[in-house]
């Protein structure tokens, strides 16, 4: 899941993207599946930041049979940029 806020990052944001990890794992993922994780990408007009969330606040990440790699924050952050400025 991603969620783009325009806004600084709060810790709100990633209790409120756990919450919907925890929900997406209960009832949309298959038994297969791993669990899902959250990009939360936030840009105000002076900074952008980029954080990854795991809904069992567990720090195993692993992906998805299809996606071979999660991207790296800065690539995340200058993807923002780009799409902002």
């Amino acid at each position: 899941m991603i969620d783009l806020k325009v806004r600084k990052l709060k810790h709100l944001d990633v209790g409120q993207m756990n919450t919907y990890l925890n929900y997406f794992k209960a009832e949309v993922n298959d038994e297969t599946d791993n669990d899902p994780i959250g990009i939360i990408l936030c840009a105000d007009k002076n900074e952008i930041e980029a954080q990854y969330a795991l809904g069992g606040l567990n720090n195993q990440i692993f992906a998805s049979k299809y996606v071979y790699h999660l991207p790296d924050k800065e690539l995340l952050i200058r993807e923002v940029e780009k799409a902002i400025l």
